[in-house]
């Protein structure tokens, strides 16, 4: 495949192992590699930007492979995305990639992450991108996924990337070998319980810490058609989920279903 220009972005910050193996294979396949990422941590940030004080970014290439340019931000995902393609950039990249994840992004997830939402960042601007995620927060094999989903990438440009799709791919926590082949899938529902632990400080003042646990829920119909398994399936099932997700919520259901406004 002719080299493409990459941007990578993530929401776990430029430390995480995920994102330096996803920028590695990228590299390794010839294409040029420039990471934009956050300087920390800043997980379920959803499509936040720094709006109140000054953004901040600093060289970190020494962090990647070799011939990897990279930047440590001092703001959210979707701000690493918008400063890269406005300010950090020489040329517009072909794919903006975002991820690995340090933990799944499913169903309903994708609307609090910061991995999908730097991604879909690009696909606001008009360009292919890619949220990739590993099924699992335990997991520290990044190499599979990242393989994945340069193939992943690289099948759907040349293929021909439709306008203003967002694709979102979750690998599960496996040996490459055991990986399942990927799949189309709808988003499914992750539901959560006792979402806040009540705890008591010091000085016997009450706060609260988030912290749900989520119940395991692998047929509930999301978007899509009802012929594909749901995102949450298939990753229980083993296999890898591509989900078509697109920018505009839109109601798609009909006028008939909704309330007369008199």
């Amino acid at each position: 495949m002719v080299p493409l220009r990459i941007l990578i972005s993530n929401d776990d910050g430029v430390f995480a192992a995920g994102i330096q193996a996803l920028a590695a294979e990228a590299a390794r396949r010839g294409h040029a590699v420039t990471v934009v990422c956050p300087d920390q941590e800043r997980s379920a940030t959803g499509h936040g930007l720094t709006l109140q004080t000054p953004l901040r970014a600093e060289r970190a290439d020494a962090l990647f492979a070799e011939g990897v340019t990279a930047w440590a931000c001092s703001g959210t995902p979707s701000d690493c995305v918008k400063l890269a393609l406005f300010s950090l950039l020489e040329a517009p990249p072909d794919l903006v990639l975002s991820g690995i994840n340090h933990g799944p992004n499913l169903g309903s997830d994708v609307f609090y992450s910061g991995t999908v939402s730097a991604a879909m960042e690009g696909t606001l601007e008009g360009l292919p991108s890619l949220a990739v995620s590993s099924g699992c927060f335990q997991w520290r094999d990044f190499a599979p996924a990242a393989v994945i989903a340069l193939d992943l990438a690289e099948r759907s440009l040349a293929a021909g990337w439709p306008e203003g799709l967002l694709l979102n791919l979750n690998v599960p926590a496996l040996p490459a070998g055991e990986i399942g082949p990927p799949r189309w899938c709808r988003p499914g529902l992750r539901r959560y319980v006792d979402q806040f632990d009540r705890r008591s400080d010091p000085r016997g003042r009450t706060y609260y810490w988030l912290a749900g646990e989520v119940v395991t829920d692998l047929e509930s119909a999301g978007a899509g058609p009802l012929e594909w398994p749901t995102d949450v399936a298939q990753v229980h099932a083993g296999g890898a989920a591509v989900t078509p997700l697109q920018p505009e919520l839109f109601w798609r259901g009909g006028l008939k279903q909704l309330p007369d406004l008199g």
